[in-house]
């Protein structure tokens, strides 16, 4: 079983390892930033939990809705990585903004240029990896790539923790230092990731693509879209998770722990987890990863201990690595290969469109009836998305 695993492992293209590498350099550069920018906005700029709220949403929806114009593009010129280097750079370029902001709407035209960034690449990216990689370890290959993508998750609040000490908690200086693996970033993409080459049945320049055609994708993918909705307005921005734990007395030096507590477990489960989804329903182990995320919103919703809030956020990384890389796996089993860059745009605009809703409604919650209120909707819509999920399994298992 062992020498298989290892089998699959080498199977995985040389080019989905590295865009993983790439996804980690710049992960480990914006969470940095990220794991810190709670404090920084309540604390150092003075902004409200609502305002932070907005800030997050809109950061995050604009990220999807820019996945949508940059997949229908990478579809239409039957190209990826150059959107891919165009949108990593872009991400890098804001980064010299975080240490010099001075108000939240600084760090908002931040946040924003960055998610759009993040957005000019997503999608492309994603779909790079289904063109190079075979369908029989397609979900393997997105939990790799999901699962080194992940470890700069954890990596950039572990360097911030250590310079906030080695600083004395001067922010503003390690959002300066996270400029430094941003730029590695773009430099691995440039050199280190080769496209394939189209196909003789796709040298002339291909047909321009209607809505008509992405409407006529099919009732696997829609329910894909329907489900991710649902599924996101439990799972709101993770700087709740930051406040949360400070609210219960984290000290500042060392809350972005909350993010390498997460993001530790993420990378550790989404390669097996990805792998799972190869030899059985994707939907099932997705099921798995929505009861993960009930659990731990209903831990943080009624944790007083930094212990408890850490259990929670741990739950939270179980449910990110149960279900991100086989989102993406669904939605490229799901479009057709002509549109698979718009699918992606698709669905992350969906996503990330009800993301703005979730997170602002989040910050009301938590401004008005507290931190736990907060928690429990995500816990109540965690349910509904799951009750969606079953009937969508149970409808494909009748005859």
């Amino acid at each position: 079983m062992a020498r298989h695993r290892f089998q699959n492992l080498k199977a995985v293209p040389r080019s989905v390892w590295t865009l993983g590498f790439v996804s980690l350099f710049m992960d480990t550069s914006s969470e940095m930033i990220h794991s810190l920018l709670p404090v920084f906005l309540v604390g150092t700029l003075g902004a409200s939990v609502a305002t932070l709220g907005l800030i997050e949403g809109v950061a995050e929806a604009s990220a999807s809705i820019t996945k949508v114009f940059s997949g229908w593009i990478s579809d239409r010129l039957g190209k990826r990585k150059l959107l891919a280097v165009l949108g990593y750079s872009l991400s890098a370029l804001t980064k010299p903004i975080f240490p010099l902001a001075l108000t939240p709407f600084d760090v908002l035209g931040a946040r924003f240029a960055d998610r759009v960034g993040k957005g000019v690449r997503g999608a492309p990216r994603d779909a790079l990896v289904a063109d190079i990689t075979s369908p029989a370890i397609r979900g393997l290959a997105y939990g790799v790539r999901q699962g080194i993508d992940t470890v700069g998750a954890f990596l950039g609040p572990l360097v911030a923790m250590g310079l906030m000490l080695v600083l004395a908690n001067n922010i503003r200086t390690v959002f300066a230092w996270a400029i430094v693996p941003a730029l590695i970033a773009v430099a691995l993409l440039v050199f280190g990731v080769k496209e394939p080459r189209r196909t003789e049945t796709h040298r002339t320049r291909p047909a321009p693509i209607r809505w008509s055609e992405v409407r006529a994708m099919g009732a696997p993918f829609w329910s894909v879209v329907i489900v991710g909705m649902v599924f996101t307005l439990a799972r709101f921005s993770e700087a709740f998770l930051v406040l949360r734990a400070q609210s219960v007395g984290l000290a500042v030096a060392l809350v972005p722990i909350v993010l390498v507590v997460m993001n530790v477990v993420y990378s550790v489960v989404a390669p097996p987890a990805g792998s799972l989804s190869d030899r059985i329903d994707r939907r099932l182990v997705l099921l798995g990863g929505l009861g993960a995320l009930g659990l731990a919103d209903l831990v943080l919703a009624r944790s007083e201990s930094v212990s408890g809030v850490l259990i929670g956020v741990a739950l939270w990384g179980l449910h990110m690595g149960l279900t991100q890389g086989i989102f993406a796996a669904l939605v490229a089993d799901a479009a057709p290969e002509r549109l698979r860059g718009t699918a992606f745009g698709v669905f992350n605009l969906a996503s990330g469109v009800t993301l703005l809703g979730a997170s602002i409604l989040a910050g009301e919650l938590w401004t008005v009836l507290g931190a736990g209120a907060t928690f429990y909707a995500g816990a109540a819509f965690a349910l509904l998305a799951a009750g969606g999920l079953i009937a969508v399994i149970h409808r494909k298992s009748d005859p």
